[in-house]
């Protein structure tokens, strides 16, 4: 993985074997990467690469990160969800992002029509930072457990031990991946599938 920002802009991010080649994604979003990045820096915050991207941090509190993707190049607010955003550009990355807010982007016109606001939302996020505000994440007991994992439950109680026993992020991560599927059978056949891992100690993606 990628350990310094100017690797990142040269290779990627290291994660995949397409790093160093033209068919890397950061390579597709090269100017936007490189506009979005100027921008945060003439914010003041510093630069750092943390998970093989670049991070932007103040006071060693992580405020953005810029990212490539196939379909687009992002910027991601860690705290997004405490932002005002008085021109809804903000979107969450899915139903079960808490904090985390992005905005997408497909052409370097679409960055230079909003920097200005761009900018008054990361003076926002640094502000939140100097503030201490936190994001209130749901606890893992908020999460409902699904009809077919308390069944596995009361049948296995060396089971619910184990699942019990894991982190409270593993626990969330698998109640999230359970109780996605509609039909019953499905959620079933994913809570048998995880049962090895789950006595392991392991999470989902470990």
């Amino acid at each position: 993985m990628t350990r310094d920002v100017e690797t990142y802009f040269l290779e990627g991010c290291g994660r995949c074997s397409l790093g160093g080649t033209p068919e890397c994604k950061v390579h597709t979003w090269a100017k936007e990467l490189e506009l979005l990045r100027n921008i945060v820096l003439e914010c003041g915050l510093t630069e750092e690469c943390k998970w093989g991207q670049p991070c932007y941090t103040h006071q060693n509190h992580n405020v953005i990160m810029i990212s490539a993707f196939k379909d687009s190049c992002i910027i991601s607010f860690f705290k997004g969800a405490l932002l005002n955003d008085p021109k809804k550009i903000l979107i969450s990355q899915g139903e079960n992002v808490q904090g985390g807010r992005i905005i997408k982007f497909t052409h370097p016109n679409q960055i230079l029509a909003i920097q200005d606001t761009l900018k008054e939302y990361i003076f926002e996020a640094v502000e939140i930072e100097n503030a201490g505000l936190r994001i209130e994440l749901k606890k893992t007991s908020d999460y409902p457990v699904p009809t077919e994992l308390q069944q596995k439950f009361e049948e296995n109680e060396a089971f619910k031990e184990a699942f019990y026993a894991l982190t409270p992020g593993r626990q969330r991560g698998y109640l999230l991946h359970f109780a996605a599927p509609k039909q019953s059978k499905t959620r079933e056949s994913r809570i048998e599938k995880c049962l090895p891992a789950i006595f392991n100690g392991k999470g989902m993606h470990d």
